[in-house]
């Protein structure tokens, strides 16, 4: 695959695991709303989306090393993964009654895609897979931890308020 489109999907699908993730934990945590998480789920595909690819884009017309053509390319790729693979996050909410297991769901398919990838990349670069995969891993379980309690702190010190 070509750099350019490699650095876009890469990074595109690594955020879309963990910004997607951690929104619908934190969502779910403190709201307990399909709606809120829904909600969420689709900013996150469309704001989200762009704001990496501008910012995937500025980084590569920082380093003055790339053409016009490879800067538009990690653009696009970057909004394109972000999208497409948040949106996918949206079929166990809509699918699953109970939204506590449909989180459950997308925590497990987010990890399987973050694993793929990682395992790829590790296999690509010549690196020990449970290290690459350990070290990505065990940060989107950090994100998922965090915005876990993040989620619970606010609706217990703000949850009268609405």
């Amino acid at each position: 695959m070509k750099l350019s489109y490699l650095k876009g999907v890469s990074f595109g699908l690594t955020s879309g695991v963990i910004t997607t993730l951690g929104m619908m934990v934190g969502l779910q945590a403190g709201t307990h709303s399909k709606l809120a998480v829904l909600g969420g789920i689709l900013t996150i595909a469309v704001a989200d989306a762009f704001s990496d690819a501008l910012g995937i884009h500025i980084s590569e017309e920082s380093e003055n090393q790339h053409t016009v053509r490879e800067i538009w390319e990690s653009t696009a790729a970057t909004w394109c993964a972000k999208f497409f693979f948040a949106i996918t996050f949206i079929v166990p909410v809509l699918l699953v009654n109970n939204l506590a297991n449909a989180v459950w769901i997308a925590i497990a398919w987010g990890m399987l895609v973050l694993g793929a990838i990682s395992y790829w990349m590790a296999r690509d670069q010549k690196e020990p897979a449970w290290h690459v995969m350990g070290e990505h891993m065990g940060i989107a379980f950090v994100v998922i931890f965090l915005t876990h309690f993040v989620g619970e702190w606010i609706s217990a010190t703000f949850g009268m308020i609405g």
